[in-house]
């Protein structure tokens, strides 16, 4: 996998974060795969997605748009109106299906406020669990 992001990566330069600070624009870990492209240009998200599924159809495989999310954020604020394809299907917002990835869920929120009453109420219960296993 990591020969095929590296051969997408290589058409796009990196994606530049502000205040001086630039991330490549393709991260990924295991099976899980993030795209990042800072401007706000249209072509350069579409010509990125385009040569990712080009790429994996020559390995003989391919994303699933429906298990994938896309989050775009523009000037702070979650764009609901920005709309991202792959394999002539539209990937869902984390508006529709928010997603957990690497343990933490993401939604249109954009806050963590409720994951902190989240993560408290699963410590009790698993405590809870463990008390009455009587070990």
């Amino acid at each position: 996998m990591e020969v095929i992001l590296k051969a997408a990566e290589g058409s796009e330069g990196p994606a530049n974060l502000g205040g001086g600070c630039s991330m490549p624009p393709l991260k990924s870990f295991m099976d899980d795969t993030t795209v990042i492209c800072s401007k706000e240009v249209e072509t350069r998200r579409i010509r990125m997605l385009t040569r990712l599924d080009v790429l994996m159809s020559w390995c003989r495989m391919e994303f699933k748009p429906k298990k994938s999310r896309s989050l775009s954020i523009r000037r702070g604020k979650v764009d609901e109106a920005t709309t991202f394809t792959l394999a002539e299907q539209q990937i869902p917002t984390v508006s529709q299906e928010p997603v957990k990835s690497l343990g933490r869920w993401y939604d249109s929120s954009m806050k963590d406020t409720r994951r902190g009453a989240e993560t408290l109420e699963l410590a009790s219960e698993s405590l809870l669990a463990i008390n009455k296993c009587g070990c």
